[in-house]
């Protein structure tokens, strides 16, 4: 315990040190039992309080497991004592940007992982080190009512859409919406940028002058990388979103996953042809807390409880497009599976793009944040879904 407590005060001390571009109110600690008590300058409202074992680390990740507390009249929380060193600092990145995004910090990460090999589902990949630069992500699944909104808008102003979105029902718009394919949220990415008063990412025309309004199934869509525009995140920047800032894991949050913490398809009995010792379920089949009669089951978007970057719905709900032509191996050029920096998939045109998470219809080994799955870009089903990404 004392080994731990000095690593504890001096990871604080060495953070109260380091100048930033703004600088950080002080932190303070007070031990309590198993848990540490941390507090900071109740004026300093705009902070997020985030958490790392390695004080050089690039990955700093929210503190989720920080409890409110009361220390006079100081901001506080509680935070339970970990066996290892555990440094805090507070940061001036608000948990959501305006338009409902998270900040997903630069570094590597380990993308793939071997934890289910043997099994003809697991889909494993070598794991391997990426590293992808910082950006934000939406937070939550796009929602039937925020498509409504743009969608509404680029109709109005010369786009067409092969899909107009749907929801589990009409009265319910914070469902998230479905039924679009890779090409419509293309289109919505720089219909949302246009109304934002961004520059759009997408074009249909390799000197980047057209922009992407019109057209499916055929279109080459050409990427101008160097925009502030909303786009669809690429493969390797989806798995570190998902991950926040674990390695190894199963799921955003650990190796078991429960009715608690995402919507997906249970079968926790391992007896049964294709039961999950690591599915807590406890119930069998679509989630008891969805299955209302009324397909398809998603769930609201923000339901359950964010990963370690303060994302929703990262495994299960929705299959959510990515930008990547999708390759198996052996890997093509351009794979974040042969590693490198910022990959964005291989050279196309190839048949199908990526799609990430599971979905309400997964069982629990294709909700992995390692499970890569793939569709014709052109395809639009009720377990399709997406969000954005944009650079900073």
């Amino acid at each position: 315990m004392k080994t731990k407590l000095q690593c504890f005060f001096i990871g604080l001390a060495l953070l109260a040190g380091v100048d930033s571009v703004v600088a950080q109110p002080a932190l303070g600690i007070v031990p309590t039992n198993n848990q540490s008590l941390l507090y900071w300058p109740a004026t300093a409202t705009d902070y997020v309080l985030q958490s790392s074992t390695n004080l050089a680390s690039t990955n700093w990740v929210y503190a989720t497991d920080a409890v409110p507390a009361t220390y006079g009249s100081q901001t506080a929380v509680t935070v339970t004592n970990t066996l290892a060193a555990r440094f805090f600092r507070l940061i001036l990145v608000p948990t959501t940007t305006a338009d409902g995004m998270a900040l997903i910090p630069a570094g590597s990460f380990t993308i793939g992982d071997t934890v289910d090999n043997g099994s003809p589902a697991s889909n494993n990949i070598p794991p391997t080190t990426v590293n992808v630069s910082a950006f934000y992500m939406d937070v939550n699944l796009v929602s039937y009512s925020q498509w409504q909104t743009v969608y509404n808008y680029a109709t109005s102003n010369g786009y067409s859409f092969a899909n107009a979105g749907y929801a589990q029902t009409n009265s319910q718009p914070v469902q998230p919406v479905q039924t679009v394919d890779w090409y419509d949220c293309v289109k919505w990415c720089n219909a949302r940028s246009q109304q934002a008063g961004l520059t759009p990412v997408y074009y249909t025309d390799a000197g980047l002058t057209q922009v992407f309004t019109n057209g499916d199934n055929g279109t080459t869509v050409y990427p101008n990388w160097g925009t502030n525009g909303y786009r669809l995140p690429t493969e390797a920047e989806w798995e570190k979103a998902a991950r926040g800032g674990l390695s190894g894991q199963r799921f955003p949050w650990g190796d078991t996953i429960s009715e608690s913490q995402a919507n997906y398809i249970a079968d926790p009995n391992p007896t049964n042809s294709g039961g999950y010792t690591y599915d807590l379920g406890p119930y069998t089949g679509f989630s008891t807390n969805f299955d209302t009669g009324h397909v398809p089951f998603t769930s609201p978007v923000g339901y359950f409880a964010p990963n370690g970057y303060g994302l929703n719905d990262m495994a299960g709900n929705m299959a959510e497009w990515c930008w990547d032509w999708y390759a198996g191996p052996p890997y093509p050029s351009g794979s974040p599976y042969l590693g490198g920096t910022d990959p964005r998939g291989p050279v196309g045109p190839l048949n199908n793009r990526v799609e990430r998470g599971g979905n309400w219809e997964s069982l629990a080994i294709f909700v992995r944040c390692a499970y890569r799955s793939y569709y014709f870009p052109y395809g639009a089903n009720n377990d399709f879904g997406f969000r954005c990404v944009r650079g900073l």
